[in-house]
């Protein structure tokens, strides 16, 4: 379970470290990375960091290898501003949230194309029998009688 304070945390690491990578990481390979979220082990020893780069493989492979290099530094700067007497390790690892998203995007275009057409092809057709072939309780009172 994460308590408030864990969260807090969390919170706090993720603006240190976007606010660091943006101003203090000059690696060239650094894409144009967004800090999405960072969740905390419950002994506050091990952070994970989950990132979105804007761009192909190739600027997702540069940044991972970026960030992995200035880890160091990051970890460094994260105890220093928090003042806190373990400082978590860092992970990064790439948010799959925007491919995740995308993929269900493409599954619900071409659920709707099957939609459409399978309207388009019951366009002006009847049904075999009648409309509601289900018995209705006021028919069952009339056959009664």
């Amino acid at each position: 379970m994460v308590g408030p304070r864990n969260a807090k945390l969390a919170d706090q690491i993720k603006v240190i470290l976007a606010t660091t990578i943006e101003r203090r990481v000059k690696d060239p390979r650094l894409g144009f990375v967004t800090i999405t979220e960072v969740r905390l082990s419950g002994d506050n020893r091990e952070a994970t960091a989950f990132y979105t780069v804007l761009g192909d493989d190739e600027a997702r492979t540069g940044t991972a290898a970026a960030l992995e290099s200035a880890k160091g530094m990051l970890r460094s700067t994260v105890g220093q501003q928090l003042g806190m007497k373990f400082t978590p390790t860092l992970e990064f690892v790439l948010d799959a949230t925007p491919e995740s998203a995308r993929h269900i995007e493409d599954l619900l275009a071409q659920v709707q194309a099957q939609d459409a057409a399978a309207a388009a092809a019951s366009a002006g057709k009847t049904f075999a029998g009648e409309s509601d072939p289900y018995r209705k309780p006021r028919d069952l009172a009339d056959d009664d009688q």
